[in-house]
């Protein structure tokens, strides 16, 4: 036999919570391989080594899948792509290759490139979005979310044939067809001027809407996308704005939608988020520059104009501003390290824009 150090405890010695548990203490690769955790030294025991149950190599298993899911939703990890640019590559892909087939010309070139003597700036920074871009940005991801669904799953509390936002008969016909994209633009742009909501708000309303999707498995389709749309703008206008808009005055911009059944629509949205509200920076940042990507990809070219003098006193002044608040923060950060023996401050040099 072998020495007993090198022998594999029984499930006896162990327990049945021991047996139960030995899965739960080895990485994810370990887990989800379905090999017992066994060398070859305590294969050559006398004793018959008494394995896990089934049922709990595949609870290991389901919660190793489980995490690598979560570590894919692009709503809630920075890396992960987001759903839209997927979705929105196979049309701009089929329109490229039919504009080399046909030789179609692309036409004259709007969009503006620096040189040594002009500089060229939008207006739209990650902290600071234009609106207007950028609730056309967001329009347009919604209408590829539409566009190229994988089904048509969906759930009665945003089913707009359950709970209609007009009191006017919508026509069957209407759910049928997918919604252009100037439509949806103009449903949330009504909201957004109406509420007075900010270009940084319609991007958290485009996070929830895809982590809606993501984690209560449905699609967004024509019959639910308005119900949809409405419960992420009116979550992320609770979240992001410190003055929200309260469920009562949606109701003056939809009049024929009653209180009750956006207090209980928001219910419902929050329940499918499992109350996961956080957009991390990182995340806001992702979606900001994929948005970018989509506009440049489908010639939604942001508002150019040369650099002016006035321009970069005004960025240099907020640059100025920003790295006077990193600087408070370090000195803070510093003073509570002060308690280390010969502590030496950490010297940075200054960034030079050119």
């Amino acid at each position: 036999p072998p020495p007993p150090d090198r022998c594999f405890p029984s499930a006896g010695a162990r327990g049945v919570a021991g047996v139960l548990a030995a899965p739960w203490r080895r990485t994810l690769g370990e887990r989800t391989s379905g090999l017992p955790p066994v060398g070859p030294q305590s294969i050559q025991t006398t004793k018959s080594v008494s394995r896990p149950p089934r049922a709990a190599w595949a609870k290991a298993a389901r919660c190793g899948a489980a995490d690598l899911a979560l570590e894919s939703n692009p709503s809630d990890h920075p890396r992960a792509s987001t759903i839209f640019l997927s979705k929105s590559q196979t049309d701009v892909r089929e329109k490229r290759k039919s504009n080399h087939l046909n030789h179609v010309s692309p036409g004259q070139l709007t969009k503006k490139y620096s040189s040594c003597s002009t500089i060229f700036l939008d207006d739209s920074t990650v902290s600071q979005p234009n609106l207007r871009t950028t609730i056309k940005c967001v329009t347009l991801a919604i209408y590829y979310h539409i566009k190229n669904r994988d089904a048509n799953r969906s759930l009665d509390i945003f089913d707009e044939r359950s709970h209609p936002l007009t009191r006017e008969k919508v026509p069957e016909e209407y759910f049928k067809h997918d919604p252009e994209h100037k439509f949806i633009y103009r449903f949330v742009r009504t909201l957004f001027s109406a509420a007075q909501l900010t270009a940084e708000c319609a991007i958290v309303t485009l996070v929830y809407l895809e982590r809606l999707l993501t984690y209560a498995e449905i699609d967004i389709c024509p019959t639910n996308w308005k119900r949809i749309v409405l419960g992420a703008i009116l979550l992320a206008s609770k979240v992001w704005d410190d003055q929200a808009v309260w469920n009562v005055d949606y109701c003056q911009i939809l009049k024929d939608i009653t209180v009750e059944d956006m207090n209980e629509m928001e219910r419902h949205f929050l329940e499918l988020l499992q109350f996961n509200i956080n957009v991390p920076a990182s995340v806001y940042a992702k979606y900001y520059f994929d948005l970018r990507s989509l506009a440049d990809d489908n010639n939604l070219n942001f508002l150019f104009a040369p650099l002016s003098k006035e321009r970069a006193q005004n960025l240099e002044a907020i640059s100025r501003l920003c790295e006077d608040k990193y600087k408070d923060l370090c000195r803070a950060a510093m003073r509570r390290s002060f308690s280390a023996d010969n502590f030496i401050g950490i010297q940075r040099s200054n960034a030079i824009l050119s």
